[in-house]
């Protein structure tokens, strides 16, 4: 062979080589370096629902009344717990492949599954009350009030049940792409509206009773050359707060809606799947790459940013008694304070990953991982 050749031949394969290592390096989970614990953080119960879910990102996420846990997993368990001490009220045991829920009012527990199978329970029991199917999967937690329950599938389909029997009300729908992330937003419930992100980058609202479209705003219009770079999805829930509401998108945009007319208030360029929370002032986004981002409710100015979880694959944040908590792929929670963006502390629920945002009742925070392991944690600050 011609040693021009295979000088070419060696140093195309170096090249590329080298090009995959960079590629590799811009890709890698941050290592969780060493820090001073501000905050003394404890395991309060745990309990395992059973089912691993793991690489399927399912909607399945714990819920409360108040004083009960609920919590479902991908085999077909769901369970009521004492949101104290994690003793076990009762368990239904289903034959579904369970992928988004539980959602409630306390009164009901609604759960879906892959097959768009909708199940009703009694939330004091765990009888069952209904089995009704829809259209498609079910990839988001169900919203129950106003006598409905108001489901999203992945066809792009919002559907409103009715609470005592389980039929069809109304249905509405908005476009979809041919190409979309896995995921869906949960519809939210405010001032008589249901609300929902849809795959095609719009925000929609509906009146509860008969699903008119009463508001609809286009967050961020695809853009791009590929079906790849048109993704536009709105998959992470949208959060009201005040009159306003937060909607952030992949590829796309954060944005501040005013609830009542749908107007857009302000936006800024900004990507992310997983979600975002508020609190009185701020916004806290997980972004696309795993950075936290926190951001003024008021303008949308960024006020802080931290790349110490990048490429972790982040949880949507949750506000948490003085501390910003994420989840990760490992299991950890990471506890952020919400003025600085300082770490504060770090605990592992599992070994497995946390695939949904955490849950808040009164003092206590629940993680739930894939393997189905529910934790209770609380936390006393040092002196």
């Amino acid at each position: 062979m011609n040693m021009n050749l295979i000088k070419i031949i060696f140093i195309s394969i170096f090249l590329i080589a080298c090009t995959s290592k960079e590629v590799d390096l811009e890709t890698q989970p941050a290592e969780l370096v060493a820090f001073e614990n501000t905050v003394n953080l404890k395991k309060i119960w745990s309990k395992s629902i059973g089912g691993s879910s793991e690489f399927l990102r399912l909607a399945l996420r714990p819920t409360s009344d108040g004083s009960r846990i609920f919590a479902a997993s991908h085999n077909g368990n769901i369970v009521a717990l004492d949101a104290l001490t994690g003793n076990e009220i009762w368990e239904r045991k289903t034959n579904l492949s369970l992928s988004a829920g539980p959602g409630t009012d306390g009164k009901i527990v609604i759960v879906g599954s892959k097959d768009g199978d909708v199940v009703a329970l009694d939330a004091k029991n765990g009888e069952q009350l209904w089995l009704k199917g829809v259209t498609s999967e079910v990839l988001a937690i169900p919203a129950v009030a106003a006598g409905k329950v108001f489901l999203r599938t992945v066809n792009g389909k919002l559907n409103a049940l009715s609470v005592d029997s389980g039929n069809q009300l109304w249905t509405a729908q908005q476009s979809m792409p041919r190409l979309s992330l896995r995921g869906t937003s949960s519809p939210v419930v405010s001032r008589g509206l249901v609300i929902s992100g849809f795959d095609n980058g719009r925000v929609a609202a509906f009146d509860t009773e008969d699903g008119n479209l009463i508001w609809e705003v286009v967050l961020q219009s695809p853009t791009g050359r590929t079906e790849i770079d048109r993704l536009v999805d709105i998959n992470s829930d949208l959060q009201p707060a005040g009159g306003d509401l937060y909607a952030v998108g992949y590829q796309g945009r954060l944005g501040a809606i005013a609830l009542e007319s749908g107007q857009l208030i302000w936006s800024q360029e900004l990507s992310s799947h997983s979600g975002l929370t508020v609190d009185s002032n701020n916004i806290y986004v997980s972004a696309q790459n795993s950075e936290i981002i926190a951001l003024s409710r008021g303008s949308g100015r960024q006020i802080w940013r931290s790349e110490m979880l990048r490429n972790r694959d982040i949880t949507a944040p949750v506000a948490f008694a003085g501390s910003i908590v994420v989840g990760d792929f490992e299991g950890y929670l990471h506890f952020f304070d919400p003025i600085t963006g300082d770490i504060q502390s770090r605990i592992r629920a599992d070994d497995a990953r946390i695939t949904s945002q955490q849950l808040v009742v009164n003092d206590l925070l629940y993680a739930m991982t894939d393997k189905g392991l529910l934790t209770a944690f609380g936390f006393l600050k040092f002196n």
